[in-house]
């Protein structure tokens, strides 16, 4: 399995215990570079996962792409070589939490999406935008896009916000919201400064047991084949 990491921020890659030194062969080089070699991606600490990292430079990818002739497909054409080699069965993308260039590269790269939704009102105000983006690349920029469902996170039980955006996310997107909710949790939040994902920093957490039902909600979802696309909506 393979991760692209996307986010300036580079979060995925720390948390994976990928050092900036470590960032030489970055993802901004898949926006520069249509050769980048097959071994780019760095092996990780988590069995079977190889990651090709972010650095800071991906910030200045959007201005750099905004001349050049069909910028929104550099992440697929960069990825091309992986796909027909078949080396990762599997590839995620992480993107950053903006619709910029680099999560249209994404959109356009990717066969399905999943969608994290934090339990706040302003990550619920987003939702409908996102959603008729996603509709919008499917139809104009690849027609195999689908959504494959929403996750809600951050999660707090004890907030009535939280539990508002809970219940009207479901209200609204019905069989598209998993049941698995991730919760806020400290285990979680202190993983990342180990270089650590949570399922091996405290496996027993609450919050690494949240992503194992997550596993195999999504895998049991994929097994039933509900991955129709989404059509245009809006709150």
């Amino acid at each position: 399995m393979l991760l692209v990491d996307l986010d300036p921020q580079g979060n995925a890659s720390t948390g994976l215990g990928i050092g900036r030194a470590m960032r030489e062969t970055s993802s901004y080089m898949l926006f520069t570079n249509s050769h980048v070699p097959l071994s780019a991606p760095l092996t990780t600490a988590v069995p079977l996962l190889s990651i090709i990292p972010a650095d800071i430079r991906l910030v200045g990818a959007e201005p750099e792409l905004a001349a050049v002739t069909r910028r929104e497909f550099r992440l697929r054409r960069a990825l091309a070589p992986w796909r027909v080699s078949r080396r990762f069965r599997t590839i995620i993308i992480d993107c950053p939490p903006s619709l910029g260039v680099l999560t249209l590269n994404a959109l356009v790269a990717a066969d399905a999406v999943l969608v994290p939704l934090q339990c706040e009102f302003y990550a619920l105000e987003g939702m409908a935008g996102l959603v008729q983006t996603i509709e919008a690349v499917r139809r104009g920029l690849n027609a195999r896009l689908h959504i494959l469902g929403i996750l809600l996170t951050m999660f707090d039980g004890r907030n009535s916000t939280a539990n508002l955006v809970a219940r009207d996310v479901r209200d609204f997107f019905g069989e598209w919201v998993y049941d698995t909710v991730i919760p806020r949790n400290v285990r979680v939040s202190e993983a990342p400064s180990h270089g650590q994902p949570v399922l091996t920093y405290d496996f027993r957490s609450a919050g690494a047991q949240a992503y194992v039902r997550l596993a195999k909600e999504f895998l049991d979802r994929q097994k039933k084949n509900r991955t129709a696309p989404l059509e245009p909506v809006s709150p």
